[in-house]
C-alpha cells in the first residue's frame, strides 16, 4: 500500500511548483495540462483560460513523490486539517529549508530544540500549506 498527498493549488499550481523547486530542491517528475487531455469532454466545463493549467503534475521532494493539481482553478487554495512532514538530516538543512518555507508565508512555530529532535518548527507557506520541519535523530 502507497498513501501520497495530493495537493491542490485552484489556479496557482505553476507558481507553487516553482517555489518548491527553489525551496525544497523539488524535481518535476511529470507533467500534463489540460489542453493535453485527450478527451476534453471528459474534462467537463473549464473556466475560461485554464487550458494552459496543471491537469496533473507529479513532484520527487527527496525521496517522495508529492501530486499537484490546479485542481478546479477556482482561485485560492485552502489547505486545512493536514500538514506535510519535512524530516532532513541536519539543523543547518533544518533552518535553511524552514526558511526557504516561511518566504512568503507565516510561521506558527519557530524552528527550535525541541526533547525529540535538536530542530523543529512549523509554517504555513504562501500558499497556506503547512509543513512540520524537523531534524531525524
Amino acid at each position: 500500500m502507497l498513501v501520497q498527498s495530493y495537493l491542490f493549488f485552484e489556479g496557482h499550481c505553476d507558481e507553487a511548483i516553482a517555489f518548491y523547486q527553489r525551496a525544497l530542491d523539488a524535481e518535476v517528475v511529470m507533467l500534463l495540462r489540460f489542453k493535453d487531455h485527450p478527451d476534453p469532454a471528459q474534462l467537463g466545463t473549464r473556466p475560461p483560460g485554464t487550458a494552459d493549467k496543471v491537469m496533473h503534475a507529479s513532484l520527487r521532494i527527496g525521496d517522495t513523490a508529492v501530486m499537484v493539481s490546479d485542481g478546479r482553478n477556482q482561485g485560492k487554495p485552502d489547505f486545512q486539517g493536514f500538514a506535510q512532514s519535512l524530516t532532513v538530516a541536519t539543523e543547518a538543512e533544518a533552518e535553511q529549508r524552514f526558511a526557504a518555507l516561511a518566504d512568503g508565508g507565516q510561521v506558527t512555530m519557530p524552528l527550535a530544540k525541541t526533547f525529540f529532535s535538536p530542530r523543529f518548527g512549523m509554517v504555513a507557506d504562501r500558499f497556506g500549506v503547512t509543513w512540520i520541519v524537523m531534524v531525524r535523530r
